[in-house]
């Protein structure tokens, strides 16, 4: 759950209409959520397999898969911002994330010019516009948050990839400021599980622990963006649902439970996670600890460089693929 106390923010990391229409006002009235992300994967799933967009869906006719798309998308943002700006307006988080078209992801400008129109047609103070941490995307940053948009800066994975991020964030912030922005607030996603899910096998035949690589990782990024002060800024934890049954439901919840942070799970995650007393914090980690344990992965042949590499361009293709698939099925 929300924890207030050490600032630390739950997010629910779903979004379909039917949902958001009849269970997820419960998880908010509960506290047991304050905000919530969506990413393209999420909205191809919830567009092609859910009844609830077919009435839309049909009134769009004559439009292109992408209008038909950020028809749909909008509204669902819409109604969630809606329902979170009660939180919002009491600075309890409240924000809803929507990623701009995965395919500008090396596109600065258009990626500016989406973020900027998918905010103003939601029109709601609390939408993060998510990006995605490439070259292209933190120039995209700090435009968008100097104009007094919130950005959620997504497929985070290496710990230079969040320096630039918190640097382009930190640069638009200042230039809001000047010109007069509003609340603005940046979040640095940093993906989990997925080096475990990559690395495991490879590290227990090394003689190596596994489990450990993606909470590190993380815990790495997060001392950096602590380090730095910055309250408007915080690291998120997000792909934090475990896959098969080696490992607790909430351990990327559990493991990474950290004052001014935030953890963006799936339903399934968030609801076994409520089941437990697991609120104790588990970060910070210390960095000598961190710092040994990459170089003892390094040691043993493991080039972290290229792995980060990989998992970004593995998460890049995966929403693309995602995103043309949907399009391709609501046309």
């Amino acid at each position: 759950m929300v924890n207030r106390d050490i600032n630390f923010s739950l997010w629910l990391d779903f979004i379909e209409r039917d949902y958001l229409k009849n269970e997820f006002g419960k998880l908010l009235d509960a506290g047991i959520v304050n905000g919530a992300t969506s990413n393209p994967a999420i909205f191809a799933s919830a567009i092609t397999t859910s009844g609830a967009y077919k009435e839309q869906l049909a009134s769009l006719e004559g439009k292109s898969s992408k209008e038909k798309y950020e028809a749909l998308a909008i509204e669902d943002i819409k109604t969630a911002a809606q329902m979170l700006r009660p939180l919002y307006k009491k600075g309890n988080d409240g924000y809803i994330s929507i990623e701009v078209d995965p395919f500008l992801c090396n596109d600065t400008q258009g990626t500016i010019e989406e973020g900027r129109r998918l905010f103003h047609a939601i029109g709601e103070p609390n939408v993060m516009v998510k990006v995605p941490a490439t070259q292209a995307g933190y120039e995209a940053m700090t435009t968008l948050m100097a104009d007094g948009i919130s950005v959620n800066a997504t497929l985070v994975f290496s710990p230079k990839q969040a320096t630039q991020c918190f640097k382009a964030m930190t640069k638009g912030i200042s230039e809001g400021v000047k010109y007069g922005a509003c609340r603005v607030e940046g979040v640095i996603s940093v993906f989990v599980s997925r080096f475990d899910r990559l690395l495991d096998a490879e590290l227990e035949q090394s003689g190596i622990d596994p489990w450990k690589t993606g909470i590190y990782n993380a815990a790495k990024i997060y001392n950096m963006i602590e380090g730095n002060n910055i309250s408007n800024i915080r690291a998120l934890f997000a792909s934090t649902g475990v896959k098969g049954d080696n490992l607790p439901a909430n351990y990327y919840i559990k493991g990474l439970m950290a004052a001014h942070s935030v953890n963006t799970a799936p339903l399934a995650t968030i609801e076994a996670h409520i089941k437990t007393d697991d609120s104790a914090e588990a970060l910070p980690i210390d960095d000598a600890v961190l710092n040994g344990y990459f170089m003892n992965l390094e040691d043993n042949g493991f080039n972290m460089e290229e792995i980060y590499k990989q998992l970004l361009d593995e998460g890049l293709l995966a929403f693309e693929e995602s995103f043309k698939e949907m399009l391709d099925q609501i046309k």
